[in-house]
């Protein structure tokens, strides 16, 4: 199973200072961030696409790229790229770049985004949420299997019999596709035979399991090569060296973003109660020693057949000798963990 960490690259007020960073800071930091990873042996490093001021990873393909030249063996993959906003053959040209740039490390993992900044921003209609999504999918997937391509839609212009370049290092792109709970979408994703990213972050991992069965159904019956199928889980987490310590240092942050986000959609303030009942063995938030979250992420693999597990570190912002902290411990004790017991 691969294993590798996410982020948004968040740049909200520190609630101990209520100081807030630079953006150039927080590349900085983003920087040594990767390369951290990539020295530890983690798998992936994911960058997700927001349009906001509290997350500054407007565009991942250019952070990967930057990666690309700071790292060595660690997958650079968006987490998400919103999709249904952007244009399917600029998305393609972007990662093709990358993957170049890293011998053929890059990924994409398309989403329809939970945050809806992107729609306004690039002039589309949210009544067409779910049909962008389908339409430039599919436009993705045929530019990633010809250099040729001739396709007709309704939300782009047609393409006549042009190429579409570069091309990427090796011949096709890894695609996967992020889902937060539609069973539509697994369908979607499954029918294509492209991998598939789960978001777990709220309520139990038990309740993904209908959904992964679901994917397995589809993707058989649509015939595609079982040994090939790939299944992943993206979870907010966080690392510390015993529990106490990772729950105290996490909670602020991720109190003050999921609380602010609360006030944009309805939700309660979060609740040092409900934070603790989230990073009990049943929750959706992987917070505590790395045993703890060794076996929290062996868990889900038992229950749901992962194949990746993306920790999502960190929610809000936190101290970067924190994160880098996190990090080392992820990569030195967890990772090493988690191989072993599914190795034995």
């Amino acid at each position: 199973m691969e294993i590798g960490i996410s982020t948004f690259v968040e740049l909200t007020p520190d609630p101990a200072t209520g100081a807030t960073i630079s953006q150039h800071q927080r590349m900085r930091d983003l920087m040594e961030e990767v390369e951290l990873m990539d020295q530890v042996g983690l798998d992936v490093f994911a960058v997700g696409e927001h349009h906001r001021p509290d997350f500054i990873a407007s565009s991942p393909a250019v952070i990967l790229a930057a990666a690309a030249a700071r790292t060595k063996n660690i997958k650079l993959s968006s987490a998400v790229t919103v999709l249904s906003s952007d244009d399917p053959v600029r998305v393609f040209q972007d990662f093709a770049t990358v993957d170049l740039l890293s011998d053929g490390r890059a990924e994409v993992m398309a989403g329809r985004g939970s945050f809806i900044e992107s729609f306004p921003l690039f002039g589309y209609d949210l009544n067409d949420y779910d049909e962008l999504f389908a339409e430039k999918l599919d436009l993705l997937v045929k530019l990633n299997k010809s250099e040729k391509i001739t396709w007709t839609g309704k939300h782009r212009p047609a393409i006549d019999n042009l190429g579409i370049y570069p091309r990427p290092y090796h011949p096709e792109l890894p695609i996967w596709v992020a889902v937060g709970g539609t069973p539509q979408s697994v369908v979607r994703a499954a029918s294509y035979g492209l991998p598939l990213a789960m978001a777990i972050i709220g309520g139990s991992p038990e309740n993904f399991v209908p959904l992964a069965q679901l994917y397995r159904n589809t993707y058989k019956k649509a015939g595609h090569d079982e040994q090939k199928l790939q299944l992943a889980v993206h979870s907010h987490g966080y690392i510390a060296e015993t529990s106490q310590q990772a729950a105290d240092e996490f909670y602020p942050s991720y109190n003050h973003v999921m609380t602010q986000l609360g006030k944009e959609r309805g939700w309660q303030p979060m609740t040092r109660q409900q934070f603790e009942a989230m990073r009990s063995k049943r929750g959706a938030l992987l917070v505590g020693s790395a045993q703890e979250v060794t076996e929290k992420i062996l868990y889900e693999q038992e229950i749901l057949g992962l194949t990746r597990f993306l920790l999502h570190i960190s929610v809000g912002t936190m101290p970067h000798a924190n994160v880098m902290k996190a990090i080392e411990l992820f990569g030195t004790k967890v990772a090493p963990a988690v191989r072993k017991a599914l190795a034995s």
